[in-house]
């Protein structure tokens, strides 16, 4: 299972990174996705980053969070600066792997003005 970590709550403009231990080896994971929802509004994707190191970032987040995996550690980690308010948000991590989806338990991020 995925394993999602490192929310909490931080003042505005502040920093967290989240960080998401993937089961087994990165190689057999096709990407690794961080998803944020908040109440009644659909899940989005915030950033994913994929088996050959390419990264997605979200325009509304871009400049601000950073994904990046540590294949020796077999995580995935969501630096997220400069956070503002409408980044509050309960995130997920998921992965795709022989076409297949596994989601992680999300990591509560609230962020205060």
């Amino acid at each position: 299972q995925l394993q999602a970590s490192g929310g909490g709550l931080v003042q505005a403009g502040g920093s967290l990174r989240l960080s998401c231990a993937v089961p087994g080896s990165m190689a057999v994971w096709n990407s690794i996705d961080w998803y944020r929802q908040t109440p009644g509004k659909q899940r989005e994707l915030v950033a994913s980053i994929n088996s050959g190191g390419t990264t997605n970032i979200a325009a509304s987040v871009k400049g601000r969070f950073t994904i990046s995996r540590d294949n020796a550690r077999n995580t995935v980690k969501l630096v997220m600066k400069g956070l503002k308010a409408e980044d509050t948000a309960v995130y997920y991590c998921h992965g795709r792997r022989w076409s297949l989806d596994y989601w992680g338990q999300g990591t509560l991020v609230t962020v205060s003005s």
